[in-house]
């Protein structure tokens, strides 16, 4: 019988590993703080034709709504119930755009938060994106309800009740993550409001989660909160799909709870590789692009099929979360385009790419003080829709990196050689690289302080190709370079350390 059950959960996390792509797509995109609005046209007309596989949405539940400092990011991670209306967006927005994305090929996940409820100095009153009452004081949130009992301030044993000591699991678990409520997700009720509250959203047509701080809940809560998931909306998935579940881990070593304990669940968050690849783009602590030709596994990081990779988030490209100084965001635009396109290209892990807002910076002895900026906002506090020039930009301080055509172009590239192995590496033992994908797709990397000019075997079917960094194919005519394959599959590369965008990507699909 135990074996049973075991071969049922092992089983059953795998599924929860699958992210439903449909046509062959491979990327998301986290889409920080967009409206419902927005992200459904987004997903017509962008999204679903450049062949994007799905959206990290920010968290759709009601949320507090905070004066100081005045309507910060992080609000929509204090929920007050799991009524759908949002600083986003209404629950009848938020279908129509689960529904309009799904038409057009693109995948939804939810930020789940389900860890804990508002701050315990959230007040009392109906400043909730919903308008509904609540006290935190006496952890009262009748909307779902939960009262004093659903909470952990009984179990947590630090005087503080807040974690104090991430080197003792049982706090990281039972506590306070700064000053957060904790709910008692060992308590079935609790256990079945979440899932009740994510089961209306598989009804609504999403296709998996992102869940928030899981490092903080018991994995044996999670089996629970996941076992008591439905199947995905065969509307638009195959009969008997799974959601997809991916986990918030903050894991860069030498704690004692560790991303090992959630992979049996479902993928999970590999925060080394953007805080490692970082490191190599910059050079810093003598990196070399030449030592990834093991990246992957091969650098520590989790199995394959278990990793969500990306380059940044929504709390590391502030400094929040993890990774440090070495991370690599849009404000980075030359490297940070670099790092994007070699995770695009590498077949390790499942890749999700940033959509961001900009906000004013302040920093003081390397800190910035504005790190809790919400999104670009009109002076009620509703968030700014996202403006899109004909020249494919986003305007009024939202930046849009999943536009940025050498970001999309992988992102398509992604697609293309989704399957093939890794192959034909080169290096020079520094920082100029190549490799290709099988014979469906090769790349060419100089972040040297000199010229690349080489002739390398591609892997590639003889013929011109179209670089799809520097340019792109429309129609028979190449917008950028051209990359002529020879009959023996090697190709001439040069490319100038003083290019605006030195490395070069030709696939299968760029070819004239």
């Amino acid at each position: 019988m135990k074996l049973l059950i075991l071969v049922a959960l092992l089983g059953f996390g795998l599924a929860q590993h699958n992210p439903n792509f449909k046509h062959g797509r491979t990327t998301i995109v986290q889409m920080f703080e967009w409206r419902w609005a927005d992200i459904a046209a987004e997903c017509e007309r962008f999204l679903g034709p450049k062949g994007f596989g799905g959206i990290q949405i920010s968290p759709p539940s009601d949320h507090i709504i905070l004066d100081s400092p005045w309507r910060p990011w992080w609000q929509r991670y204090q929920p007050i119930s799991y009524n759908l209306c949002s600083r986003s967006g209404t629950e009848d927005e938020l279908r129509d755009m689960i529904t309009r994305c799904n038409n057009v090929g693109v995948n939804i996940y939810v930020d789940a938060v389900f860890n804990h409820m508002c701050g315990a100095s959230g007040g009392e009153g109906t400043h909730s994106s919903c308008g509904t009452w609540f006290n935190a004081g006496t952890k009262d949130f009748p909307s779902v309800p939960y009262s004093a009992w659903d909470f952990n301030d009984n179990k947590c044993k630090t005087s503080s009740g807040e974690i104090e000591n991430y080197g003792d699991i049982f706090q990281v678990r039972d506590c306070r993550l700064v000053s957060l409520l904790d709910l008692a997700l060992e308590k079935d009720y609790v256990r079945g409001k979440v899932a009740e509250y994510m089961n209306k959203l598989i009804n609504m047509g999403v296709a998996g989660f992102r869940v928030d701080a899981c490092k903080h809940m018991w994995p044996g809560d999670l089996i629970s909160v996941y076992g008591h998931l439905q199947n995905l909306s065969t509307k638009w998935f195959p009969s008997g799909s799974r959601p997809f579940i991916y986990q918030e881990v903050i894991d860069l070593g030498g704690e004692p709870i560790s991303s090992n304990e959630y992979v049996s669940l479902g993928r999970v968050t590999e925060f080394k590789y953007g805080a490692k690849l970082g490191t190599v783009f910059r050079k810093w602590n003598s990196e070399k692009l030449c030592y990834t030709v093991n990246w992957g596994e091969g650098w520590g990081f989790m199995a394959d099929g278990n990793a969500v990779v990306f380059i940044d988030n929504h709390d590391n490209q502030r400094g929040h979360g993890a990774g440090g100084a070495s991370i690599l965001t849009f404000w980075d635009s030359r490297l940070y385009k670099m790092a994007v396109g070699y995770m695009l290209a590498h077949p390790y892990g499942l890749a999700r790419v940033m959509s961001s807002y900009r906000w004013e910076r302040n920093f003081v002895n390397g800190r910035d003080q504005n790190d809790w900026m919400g999104p670009p906002s009109n002076g009620d506090g509703s968030t700014k829709p996202v403006p899109v020039y004909p020249d494919q930009t986003c305007g009024d301080g939202w930046v849009c990196e999943h536009r940025w055509r050498q970001i999309t172009n992988m992102v398509i590239f992604r697609n293309v050689v989704n399957g093939q192995p890794h192959s034909n590496w080169w290096d020079n033992q520094s920082n100029q690289v190549a490799f290709g994908r099988g014979n469906r797709g090769f790349i060419v990397f100089n972040n040297d302080d000199w010229d690349l000019d080489v002739t390398l075997n591609t892997g590639m079917a003889a013929g011109t190709y179209c670089d799809v960094i520097s340019g792109q194919k429309e129609g028979n005519l190449c917008t950028g370079k051209e990359i002529h394959v020879g009959s023996d599959g090697r190709a001439h590369f040069r490319i100038s350390n003083w290019d605006e965008d030195p490395f070069i990507a030709i696939h299968a699909e760029s070819k004239l």
